[in-house]
């Protein structure tokens, strides 16, 4: 009769049998044995594993609170470049009031001037109401990022989990 154990890591043997000497059933303490130390090193791995997958998972969930500050970072520098341009784009009829109203100085008293000092009484109260309506800057909250958006600050890391690829 022979016995073999399969599976896990062989501490002394994996396979016992009658022998003219020495028979099975004077074997079976040393069976259970390693039955037991397999045991043993099986949950010590499994445990350890267990252990290594939080760590990997703490560690992603670190490196995604950066990406996500980083996204919201590339998107409040985005949109402060939006403003800018459009402050830009809203400043230009300020400048160029302004400067109708500089050489509006220079003309002669006539219809001429009249005219033109009625355009720009109509481009300044056109200007205030355009200016009552822009409200003072604010910080955005950038949207849900998806795993898309995120992709540029992930680095090794997949959006959907420490272990998704």
């Amino acid at each position: 009769m022979r016995f073999i154990l399969r599976g896990g890591s062989p501490h002394r043997a994996s396979e016992w049998a009658d022998l003219p000497d020495r028979l099975l059933e004077e074997q079976l303490a040393e069976i259970v044995q390693e039955v037991g130390l397999r045991g043993e090193a099986a949950e010590r791995k499994r445990l350890a594993d267990q252990k290594a997958r939080e760590a990997e998972r703490k560690r992603w969930e670190a490196a995604m609170q950066e990406v996500h500050a980083a996204h919201a970072h590339a998107y409040r520098v985005k949109h402060l470049g939006e403003q800018a341009d459009t402050w830009h784009q809203d400043s230009r009829p300020t400048e160029y009031i302004a400067a109708v109203r500089n050489h509006v100085t220079s003309l002669p008293p006539g219809q001429e001037r009249t005219e033109t000092e009625a355009w720009l009484a109509f481009a300044d109260a056109h200007l205030h109401i355009l200016t009552e309506s822009v409200s003072a800057p604010k910080l955005p909250t950038p949207p849900k990022p998806s795993g898309d958006d995120l992709k540029p600050f992930l680095g090794q890391w997949s959006p959907y989990g420490p272990r998704s690829y």
